[in-house]
């Protein structure tokens, strides 16, 4: 994205609070009218000090001075506030929209990229910004105000010295933005490594027990050590650059000063101007490349929050999942027959993984799948739940086209387990309520029973109240698998889906969970997929998939007859 689009988003995105805008514009006009009221007043009082001090004139100066000061401390405190309003009104809003944008990526976007670049965009990106916008509404608003109205008064008191100061002001300017065109590229790509090394770093901690079984703890620490002296090099030179700004402008500024003091002095001398003008002069000057300098210095924290905008604003034009239709079916009290027709997919487009695929399940089937690793069963799954669309051909329930019903209706109608388990932090009665929040604890724990995960959730500490971290922390993998199975009896979905929903279970509780599966299943369509061909002997319709295509089908009794690749699979678990 170019830095004209990126300017364009930014300003739609601070549209919605020009009105607060307004207000702390106002605001700054007060202070800066305020500010340079004081210096007008410290020269008049510094022309009442001499051989004999005007007490009568000074003190009243002083006061005005003293309630200046306090004025000045009022608005500015009131500007912050809304300052700080609209920062973090527009951060809000940015985080809300980028998070409901992500609600709506399809998965293929979602399996292709990093999550933790994706964190570290809606969070650390996002907190740069903000530190940038802020400084650059509360610094810039004031410092702008603060030249013209330093101009206007320079102007009122010399404009042979007003003159001398515009002259030499563009100089300052040049280097500022010669500057900050180098700078930006430097911290977009100070950015993305840092999406790099949070994405590596939540790699990491997910994976610990793989890196400490395999001992690459070494590998993983050099690892992460190139990537944080890429992360160091990448904010070096993008600091170091940046930082040459300010030296740059205040050696213009020094010019300047000199300047106005030399022509300043001499007027002075020659009897023109006083010495309390000359002091007020001076100060005009001073304040008046005071907000250059803080300017130059803004630069910098802009341009970071610009490249950081630019990489939150990328996920927002990430393209959506494909949209449902306008008059997309709700899918009420389905029956469970299923077909799927002629349908050909792949994650890859140059690599195709299903071809022509057939299938018809009456209501009511079990249909198990079986094959080896790759071979297609988990994306039969996907693109029944459209998680992913068809390339090719269509998939019915009930006859419905299901890219013409809606998603939340399908998705709903069938109750999933899946190998890997997802529980959020809260507590386990929370986790269990997620598919049905009308559950009656009765209901709970008779769910429970038949899942065989009551008896462990009572030895708990605080039983179904017990507060589990993210991912179920504190619970051992088949406790979670058990919770998941739990979950799913308490919600009665009208289809099941269940892949390698007992793989992290003993043979005993599996056994038991299987029973409560059968009666679970009864009257309704079911897909499971299985390595443990033990589980699924009682399945109507048994698919054998490879390379993506069902090379046979039939009960377990009918594929032990053909002694084909099922045969061969069933044997080599528990065949001689």
């Amino acid at each position: 994205m170019k830095n004209k689009s990126t300017y364009k988003e930014l300003f739609n995105r601070i549209k919605p609070y020009f009105l607060l805008i307004f207000v702390s514009l106002v605001f700054a006009i007060i202070t800066v009218t305020i500010t340079l009221y004081i210096p007008i007043k410290i020269g008049q009082a510094i022309d009442c000090i001499g051989v004999k001090t005007d007490w009568e004139k000074l003190i009243p100066i002083l006061l005005s001075i003293v309630i200046a000061s306090i004025g000045i401390m009022i608005v500015q405190t009131l500007m912050n506030f809304v300052n700080n309003k609209i920062t973090f009104s527009v951060v809000r809003d940015i985080r809300n929209d980028v998070i409901k944008k992500i609600e709506s990526f399809p998965l293929s976007y979602i399996d292709s990229h990093s999550q933790g670049d994706i964190v570290s965009r809606m969070v650390a990106d996002a907190d740069q910004f903000a530190d940038g916008l802020l400084m650059g509404f509360t610094q810039a608003f004031i410092g702008v105000m603060t030249i013209v109205g330093t101009l206007v008064f320079m102007i009122n008191i010399s404009v042979k010295i007003t003159l001398v100061v515009v002259l030499l002001t563009p100089l300052s300017l040049f280097i500022a933005a010669f500057i900050s065109k180098k700078t930006y590229n430097m911290f977009k790509l100070q950015s993305e490594v840092r999406g790099e090394q949070t994405a590596y770093i939540d790699e990491m901690l997910s994976n610990e027990k793989v890196i400490k079984a395999f001992s690459k703890e070494e590998d993983t620490v050099e690892r992460f050590v190139e990537i944080n002296k890429r992360l160091k090099d990448a904010s070096l030179k993008a600091i170091f650059f940046s930082s040459l700004t300010n030296p740059g402008t205040r050696f213009v500024y020094n010019v300047i000063y000199a300047f106005v003091g030399l022509v300043g002095a001499l007027s002075v001398l020659s009897g023109s101007m006083s010495v309390g003008i000359l002091t007020c002069m001076l100060s005009y000057v001073n304040q008046y490349t005071k907000p250059f300098n803080e300017i130059t210095s803004v630069i910098t924290e802009l341009q970071n929050a610009l490249a950081c905008f630019d990489r939150i604003n990328k996920l927002l034009y990430v393209e959506s999942e494909v949209a449902e239709t306008e008059d997309a079916i709700l899918l009420d009290n389905p029956e469970g027959e299923i077909t799927v027709e002629n349908v050909s997919f792949s994650y890859n487009k140059e690599r195709m993984l299903i071809e022509n695929l057939n299938l018809f399940v009456r209501k009511g089937q079990k249909v198990a799948i079986v094959g080896p690793t790759g071979s297609g069963k988990t994306t039969i799954i996907n693109l029944l739940m459209r998680f992913y669309d068809v390339d090719k051909g269509k998939i019915t329930v009930d006859s419905n086209d299901i890219r013409d019903l809606t998603r939340q209706s399908l998705r709903k109608a069938y109750g999933m387990v899946l190998q890997e388990t997802w529980l959020r932090s809260g507590t386990i009665r929370d986790n269990l309520k997620l598919g049905n929040k009308e559950a009656t604890d009765e209901q709970i724990i008779e769910a429970c029973k038949k899942a065989h995960a009551h008896s462990f959730i009572r030895r708990l500490e605080n039983g179904y109240d017990t507060v589990i971290g993210e991912d179920g922390g504190g619970l051992s993998q088949g406790q979670k698998q058990l919770l998941c199975i739990a979950r799913i009896m308490l919600s009665f979905p009208p289809m099941l889906i269940l892949d390698e929903a007992t793989s992290s279970i003993d043979t005993r509780t599996e056994i038991m969970i299987q029973s409560a599966f059968n009666q679970l299943m009864e009257g309704k369509t079911s897909f499971i997929i299985a390595h443990r061909l033990s589980t699924i002997k009682n399945a109507d319709i048994i698919l054998v998939m490879k390379d993506g295509n069902v090379i046979e089908s039939g009960n377990h009794e009918e594929l032990i007859k053909k002694e084909g690749f099922y045969y061969n699979l069933y044997n080599s678990q528990y065949g001689d």
